[in-house]
Parts: C-alpha cells; sequence; structure tokens
C-alpha cells in the first residue's frame, strides 16, 4: 500500500504561481511513476504531468511551458510547480503513484483545491 499526502494548493490570481507537494509514504520502493490529474466540475479527470522514476516528464498540452513537475527521491516527494497560472487552472488536483507491478496498482491523494481568479 501506498499513501499519498497532498499540500500546497489555494487561491492566487490569474499570473501567480502556485507549488504543489506529495509526499509518498508507505511501500514506496514499489512506486515506478508519479503524476498529477486535475479534474474542473463537470468534467473529467485529466493528467496534468507525469514524472518516473528515471525522471522522464510528460505534460497536457494545456501546461507545457508554464508547469514543472520534479521528484525528490530521499525525500519520497513529488512537486508540481504552476507558473502563470490561468483561471481556466481552477481544480482539484490529485497526486497519483503508478506501481511496478504487472498490471500496475494506482494510488490517489485527497486532492487539493486550486483556484485562481481573474
Amino acid at each position: 500500500q501506498v499513501q499519498l499526502v497532498e499540500s500546497g494548493g489555494g487561491l492566487v490570481q490569474a499570473g501567480g504561481s502556485l507549488r504543489l507537494s506529495c509526499a509518498a509514504s508507505g511501500s514506496i520502493f514499489s512506486i515506478n511513476a508519479m503524476g498529477w490529474y486535475r479534474q474542473a466540475p463537470g468534467k473529467q479527470r485529466e493528467l496534468v504531468a507525469a514524472i518516473t522514476s528515471g525522471g522522464s516528464t510528460n505534460y497536457a498540452d494545456s501546461v507545457k511551458g508554464r508547469f514543472t513537475i520534479s521528484r525528490d527521491n530521499a525525500k519520497n516527494t513529488v512537486y508540481l510547480q504552476m507558473n502563470s497560472l490561468k483561471p481556466e487552472d481552477t481544480a482539484v488536483y490529485y497526486c497519483n503513484a503508478q506501481t511496478v507491478s504487472s498490471p500496475p496498482d494506482d494510488y490517489w491523494g485527497q486532492g487539493t483545491q486550486v483556484t485562481v481568479s481573474s
């Protein structure tokens, strides 16, 4: 089992920045990729950014050039630096961890609200 605890959400004006953190505990040795998803009201949950244990990253087109995902393996923590925030970035952001097993298991954090005012 993997436990994920997110922090760092909040209210920010358009153009501002926020940094989200996600600390993993439990069976951390089984984690391969970690990532951030978001879900806005009335919309499906979507991938924002992901990073593998080797450091390869993947971003949604809508956040490329504005968001940066990083991972501190020593602290078992993944970060999402969000710059130039837009009102359309408003959503609940969820941390995800995917294990190395086949098929992989998915674990989710409780979610953190990010609200961008215009």
